[in-house]
């Protein structure tokens, strides 16, 4: 099968990346290395790697020529960077997106997996978040990833397209950068604390989220690809379905590292969720998804991969801190 992962230089993008082409698959990878890195892409076998915009129509069209699926992962990620270049996140995510639906249908493309985001629910106080509830993005990139849902539905009934959209919850693993501005929590976190640092919660650290293991996130993208045609047209949440406050997370992490370091506070940020949960019946019914991977066994091999990749002087202060 002949694969196309838009975005496959990221983090998601370069581990499915790696999964699919172990299984045999001939995996194309189209980045505009942005956000995305070639390192990223180490141990995976890429039968094609293009540098293009997804914002250009016409090299999304070369690329998607002979192309089965189309796992597109491609976006602008996060909330605080939408907020401060709204435009860019739009043309990037939505007017993308639509460029990737163009360009599938016209080349008759078989699938086409969308990765939206859990942020689409807003801050709703209704936990699990469930896909019958109603949406509310409080940040332009919510609602980027949310417009790119409807233009997947709306070429599913207009075209009959084979789409089907996954929600994903607060992904985290092995791979991903802790040193971007916009950082997710887990790496910035497993980066400080392993340089005995405190890590830095934005707000009072009671907010909670559902993270998912990367491993957990491929697999739900590989079983989308796979899925019947009730998955058509569908959004599906992807997590695991357990909720953990980012004190428990250093906790967790304390546990794991064998520190008691204690987090520093901030200001929150603007456009950040206070709670996520996630329901993943539909996944389970649609897909035949479960999450495979706990988060504490996650945990544990995402600081394994952090502590091989950090130098003795990075990890100086954190043999101190054990010791004391």
């Amino acid at each position: 099968m002949t694969i196309l992962i838009t975005g496959g230089a990221g983090f998601i993008g370069s581990n499915l990346a790696r999964a699919l082409s172990a299984s045999g698959e001939l995996v194309t990878v189209f980045d505009d290395l942005s956000t995305g890195s070639l390192a990223n892409l180490e141990g995976a076998e890429i039968h094609e790697m293009i540098v293009g915009d997804i914002r250009d129509l016409e090299s999304v069209r070369q690329a998607v020529t002979g192309v089965d699926v189309i796992y597109h992962l491609a976006a602008l990620p996060s909330v605080q960077r939408s907020v401060s270049d709204p435009e860019r996140t739009h043309h990037v995510n939505v007017d993308g997106t639509l460029n990737v639906l163009l360009a599938a249908r016209d080349a008759g493309v078989d699938r086409i997996i969308y990765a939206s985001s859990s942020s689409v629910y807003g801050d709703t106080p209704t936990l699990p978040k469930h896909e019958q509830m109603p949406v509310a993005p409080l940040s332009p990139y919510a609602a980027s990833k949310l417009a790119g849902e409807a233009y997947c539905r709306s070429f599913a009934h207009a075209f009959g397209m084979k789409t089907t959209c996954l929600r994903f919850f607060n992904v985290f693993g092995p791979g991903q950068d802790p040193d971007s501005q916009y950082a997710a929590v887990i790496p910035r976190f497993i980066a400080r604390m392993l340089a005995g640092d405190p890590p830095e919660i934005y707000g009072d650290g009671t907010q909670t989220r559902d993270f998912t293991f990367i491993g957990n996130a491929v697999q739900a993208c590989r079983l989308a690809a796979a899925a019947g045609q009730r998955a058509m047209g569908e959004a599906i949440n992807v997590a695991c379905g357990e909720r953990i406050s980012l004190l428990q997370l250093v906790e967790l992490l304390n546990d794991t590292l064998g520190t008691k370091i204690q987090p520093v506070h901030s200001h929150p940020k603007d456009g950040d969720i206070r709670h996520s949960l996630a329901d993943i019946e539909k996944a389970r019914d649609l897909l035949g998804y479960r999450p495979l991977i706990e988060v504490r066994d996650g945990l544990a091999q995402t600081v394994q991969w952090f502590s091989g990749r950090m130098s003795p002087s990075d990890r100086g202060s954190l043999r101190v801190d054990q010791a004391s």
